[in-house]
């Protein structure tokens, strides 16, 4: 292993206290796995709270059909504190019953499947429910962001880590 890649590894272990698969298989492309170290930690600065976020690339890796980031979003975001429901209905494609995270989930929803193509119609609906242009491009930042490590995963067949897998 090289300097380089030793310096993934421990940002990943200083970020997440383990090194997570997913970290591992990006690092073949170091650029690849700092680029998304350091995109996690500017959104971490965001607008959004870090329940949003989490159910944010919870909806979207589900969209996605991403096996191991919707387990890593399931325990990101019950390490947020949210709610076992929450996340499952996150996870199956339904509305949460955690008002403060539905708006972002639902817009996420929509920009994903409109590609982005959203109509003013849409925008007004958003903005209504306090998604403003700045939520409005975190979100489609998590987009991007999480579309790339589900590609990765699905290319990989990344197997899901032991500390993301649900706790009994």
């Amino acid at each position: 292993m090289n300097t380089v890649t030793n310096d993934i590894f421990q940002d990943a272990q200083n970020k997440f206290g383990f090194v997570p698969n997913v970290i591992k298989e990006m690092s073949k492309n170091p650029a690849v796995a700092r680029l998304y170290l350091k995109a996690q930690e500017y959104l971490g600065e965001g607008v959004l709270s870090p329940q949003e976020q989490q159910a944010v690339q919870l909806a979207v890796s589900t969209k996605n059909d991403c096996h191991y980031c919707s387990a890593a979003h399931t325990a990101g975001g019950s390490m947020t504190g949210l709610d076992a429901c929450d996340l499952k209905a996150v996870g199956d494609g339904l509305t949460p019953s955690n008002e403060d995270i539905q708006p972002a989930v639902e817009a996420a929803r929509i920009i994903f499947d409109k590609q982005g193509w959203i109509t003013p119609e849409d925008l007004q609906e958003m903005e209504s429910q306090g998604i403003d242009r700045a939520r409005l491009y975190e979100i489609i930042m998590l987009i991007g962001l999480k579309t790339v490590t589900n590609y990765i995963n699905h290319i990989a067949q990344t197997v899901v880590d032991d500390e993301l897998q649900p706790q009994t």
